[in-house]
């Protein structure tokens, strides 16, 4: 069951900043230092300076970002709120694939609760790195500096869309031009329609594993009740007309010539390969199990793979249940990266040889730069598949999903004391 509540958030003070637009910023894990660097330029109050800290002096980062915040809030540049309340939220955007389309969703705390059925489900996998960066961040700031993005059944924004007369509290448009509107909606009996609707929920990660797995390791530390139990999260209907799912494509560097003559027979051993234009490579709408474009820097051919026996990957993965199997995420990595590479488990999980691009023109740029030397071209993952796997227990091969537009941090933290 969800436990779905409102939050008495800590927020950015919009008399004291020029506009959310200098001080709110992508995901962190998505940020180089450059990108850093320019967001600070924006304001010295900008929320990487506390979600991606750096000391001065190469003091410890995380003691920087808990008295960081401290200071904005003795400053005034951040405001407490008394009453809690949730954060209705909408983003029209541009996907990757030139529509427009606007997602709906609000800002919430939920309770922490172990994975399982009826409770709230991975898709993805998670490496430890990650997970401790954000753990020891929690335990110095004491708050949730950034929202996970979960999904549930339902339309909780039915709910929601009749109290949005008013003007949001805030608007932004970030550098990829999505518009993001907030509302905060302090009404009780609101909160208690939206709580009631969710209470049956399973609610699903879609994006943010690493930050729940944190609050759950975090009120575990605490011990007992109280708002550590929450986690802060931006929930999205799944039958949501905006929320979509884009492809992350496998880009392969590193290639010495043994291994370019294993890629070339692995792929002639596992797929049937038929020459493309360039403008076909995008395996997007293309029906059938194991449909890829590819392209390398040597032979420059553009082509279309098309798994060979899917019953001989069933066989090989006879312990992991169909929707599993059926993931191009799984049968690339099964068949490419470990049968025919020889890649490892921690070798994907590193990266070693192994890089990622959202976007067929971001990935094909990428092979014209000679920063890789193999491009495959993934078909994005189907909402209703990514909940197949997750109904079962599995967890998909890292950026099996793209969720687009990612969620802005700095709207809203998550007080955990």
């Amino acid at each position: 069951m969800a436990e779905v509540k409102p939050l008495a958030a800590l927020h950015y003070n919009l008399s004291a900043i020029p506009s959310l637009a200098y001080v709110t910023a992508p995901p962190y894990d998505v940020i180089d230092p450059e990108r850093r660097a320019e967001l600070l330029a924006r304001s010295p109050f900008n929320v990487v300076e506390i979600d991606l800290p750096q000391a001065p002096a190469g003091g410890d980062p995380y003691e920087h970002a808990a008295e960081t915040l401290e200071q904005w809030t003795l400053q005034g540049i951040l405001a407490a709120d008394r009453e809690p309340a949730i954060w209705a939220l909408t983003q029209d955007y541009t996907g990757p694939d030139g529509a427009p389309r606007t997602r709906h969703g609000f800002l919430a705390r939920i309770r922490v609760t172990d994975y399982g059925p009826g409770l709230v489900r991975p898709h993805e996998r998670t490496q430890p790195g990650p997970k401790e960066d954000r753990l020891r961040l929690t335990r110095a700031t004491r708050h949730n500096l950034s929202p996970i993005f979960a999904l549930h059944p339902g339309n909780a924004w039915d709910l929601i869309a009749p109290h949005l007369h008013s003007r949001p509290w805030g608007e932004v448009t970030d550098d990829d031009g999505t518009v993001h509107r907030v509302w905060r909606l302090f009404d009780p009996s609101l909160h208690n329609s939206v709580g009631a609707a969710l209470a049956d929920a399973e609610l699903l990660i879609a994006d943010g594993h690493h930050r729940y797995e944190t609050a759950r390791i975090y009120a575990e530390e605490i011990g007992g009740d109280g708002p550590h139990r929450y986690t802060l999260a931006c929930l999205v209907s799944l039958e949501d007309p905006g929320l979509t799912v884009f492809a992350t494509h496998r880009l392969l560097d590193a290639l010495d010539a043994p291994a370019r003559e294993r890629l070339a027979a692995g792929i002639g051993e596992h797929f049937d390969v038929e020459e493309v234009g360039e403008d076909d490579l995008d395996p997007t709408g293309v029906e059938g199990i194991g449909v890829f474009g590819y392209l390398d820097a040597h032979s420059r051919r553009p082509l279309r793979l098309r798994l060979k026996d899917p019953a001989a990957l069933d066989r090989a993965l006879a312990d992991r249940p169909q929707a599993y199997r059926r993931l191009d995420a799984v049968i690339l990595e099964e068949l490419v990266l470990r049968r025919t590479l020889g890649m490892s488990d921690a070798d994907i999980a590193a990266k070693r040889g192994l890089a990622y691009a959202t976007g067929v023109a971001a990935a094909l740029r990428r092979l014209d730069a000679g920063q890789c030397e193999a491009a495959f071209l993934l078909r994005p993952t189907p909402v209703e598949q990514v909940r197949e796997v997750a109904a079962e227990g599995e967890t998909m091969p890292p950026k099996s999903t793209y969720f687009f537009p990612k969620l802005l941090t700095g709207i809203v933290f998550n007080p955990l004391s």
